[in-house]
């Protein structure tokens, strides 16, 4: 039966349907106005680090689920809103003009724009930077893309990324290389020791040096320039490939700065861009003698773009990279490392005053060794138990770590991450530690 309160919301529902996008533009244009306004707000870094207000228009650009809490952000990030809106821009123009015209004709030539934004803010020259589609992909561009014969060495660590190992266990058992691993402190606070360490590795066969910027299991900074500069008087030069993929957008710096030839990164971790978009460096003059992943014309061996060099692929996800590029220098990179820090200081010397005297960090708390990640082990808990608990009872999602050498739980917070947040965390692992697990 068509009552007058049915009749009136009927005709009411199309004008709502009306003003959805209008006010969903209102909010968008808002957010931007607000991101604006942190790029040029004035204070400390430090200061601003602990600054709330501040870091709650942060908050309010992600899309997060809030009824849970995402604390493997070192694993994978959400992207801001901004960014998503992007990539669905590209992405439906793709599929409304004729592909051929937007992804060839358009898009193409877009992610030259893009390219070019990477290398001014990372301080290096446009024709070194080759967007891929994640660290993966740009480191095993490195690694395989040197030759080596058999017999050769190539030097790591045990703390390395186990996709990056399993890459050169591939050539040992395809070419018969070697593989030599070295063990670094957990943690290490003497950068000359872990230069020492990565010296006293190299053998008269060694051609080629994997290490990472920030371990990814432990959160540990390297001192990767020190180690570049030792390597280039090793053996008439040993090439140095960096794994990026955690430091890019962490912590502060420039590419151009560290010295290095490679380095490969995730976008989709620190910088915020869409999942499934990477880069890697390669200092001009060392592009021509490094084979790419898929195979490239003669003609292009000196280009970059011999990297990207994929078959038929969307390039919206590239072309948003350009709106985490802005977002993050809306925020800027020296007051994201400073808010990184103080939140994993805030849970980190929580749980490391507890009475109980069994919380161990395989983290370094001194800002020099460390940013936004940490390693907790709390003593008789299974660390692995622990991280599954923490999710299925507690909604709060870690990373298990399983290491030869020791084990923990990592957590990462990000900038969306509020400190209600953090405490809930840490009042989890304060029960747990309390309580123990419950038998299932």
């Amino acid at each position: 039966m068509i009552t007058r309160r049915t009749a009136l919301g009927a005709l009411a529902a199309p004008a709502v349907a009306a003003l959805l996008p209008v006010r969903a533009a209102q909010a968008r244009v808002s957010g931007r106005r607000e991101l604006r306004e942190l790029a040029t707000r004035p204070g400390d870094p430090v200061a601003i680090a602990g600054d709330e207000d501040y870091w709650a228009v942060v908050q309010r650009a992600f899309t997060q689920d809030r009824s849970v809490l995402n604390l493997n952000n070192g694993g994978v990030s959400p992207a801001p809103a901004v960014v998503q809106e992007a990539q669905r821009r590209h992405l439906e123009r793709a599929n409304f003009a004729p592909p051929p015209v937007a992804l060839w004709r358009e898009q193409e030539p877009a992610r030259e724009r893009v390219r070019t934004r990477l290398a001014k803010a990372w301080g290096v020259d446009p024709e070194e930077i080759a967007i891929t589609r994640n660290a993966s992909e740009s480191l095993q561009i490195c690694q395989f893309g040197h030759d080596l014969s058999r017999g050769d060495e190539v030097l790591t660590t045990t703390q390395d990324y186990p996709r990056m190992l399993t890459t050169f266990r591939q050539r040992d058992r395809r070419e018969g290389i070697a593989l030599r691993q070295i063990k670094l402190p957990i943690p290490c606070e003497d950068p000359a020791r872990i230069v020492k360490l990565f010296e006293e590795g190299i053998t008269d066969r060694t051609r080629l040096i994997l290490m990472s910027h920030i371990i990814n299991i432990t959160g540990q900074v390297l001192p990767v320039k020190e180690v570049v500069a030792m390597a280039r008087t090793k053996n008439g030069g040993i090439p140095v490939i960096i794994d990026g993929a955690h430091a890019f957008a962490q912590i502060d710096y420039k590419i151009g700065d560290l010295g290095c030839d490679f380095y490969g990164v995730s976008l989709h971790k620190w910088l915020f861009a869409p999942h499934g978009t990477g880069l890697l460096y390669v200092r001009r003059e060392k592009i021509k003698g490094l084979w790419p992943l898929m195979a490239s014309a003669a003609e292009n061996d000196g280009d970059i773009r011999k990297f990207e060099e994929i078959g038929t692929h969307p390039l919206a996800a590239k072309l948003a990279i350009a709106e985490a590029l802005t977002f993050h220098e809306s925020i800027g990179g020296v007051r994201k490392e400073a808010r990184l820090r103080f939140l994993r200081d805030r849970w980190a010397k929580r749980l490391l005053s507890h009475p109980s005297g069994r919380v161990k960090l395989h983290t370094s708390l001194n800002p020099a060794f460390s940013c936004a990640i940490g390693t907790v082990q709390v003593e008789g808990i299974d660390s692995g138990k622990l991280s599954s608990w923490l999710w299925e009872k507690r909604g709060i999602l870690t990373t298990a770590i399983k290491h030869d050498e020791f084990e923990g739980v990592r957590v990462t917070a990000s900038v969306y991450t509020t400190l209600d947040e953090v405490d809930r965390f840490c009042e989890a692992m304060e029960h747990a530690i309390q309580h123990g697990l419950p038998e299932k």
